[in-house]
């Protein structure tokens, strides 16, 4: 299977879970595409100044893969400061937030694993 990149639905959200501004998704692949215990893959940015509130994730993971920008993630109560590179990965009852603290968009892929 190939997807081009004008085939992949963008979708914006306003104050996702409760954060600041605007979302943008771009969906890389949706999950009857994955065919499997994946319920979310994809791009996301976040302009300066926006965010994505404090949520919980049960039975569950998420995975944050950070691609360009910097910005502070809240996992499970600890705050810290991420950056092109560096991955973020939720699950098991835990919560993270995540906020481009920068003053470039914040892009990363988000990937959302189901346990069952």
């Amino acid at each position: 299977m190939v997807k081009r990149a004008s085939e992949m639905k963008t979708e914006l959200r306003e104050q996702m879970r409760s954060g600041k501004g605007s979302v943008e998704l771009i969906h890389i692949l949706n999950r009857e595409e994955m065919k499997g215990k994946v319920r979310l893959f994809a791009r996301i940015v976040l302009n300066p100044g926006c965010s994505i509130g404090l949520h919980e994730h049960v039975d569950e993971e998420e995975a944050y893969y950070i691609l360009k920008g910097k910005g502070i993630v809240t996992d499970n109560g600890q705050t810290t400061e991420v950056q092109a590179g560096d991955v973020i990965l939720t699950g098991d009852g835990g919560t993270h937030s995540i906020e481009n603290n920068g003053d470039e968009p914040l892009e990363f892929i988000a990937v959302v694993m189901l346990y069952n």
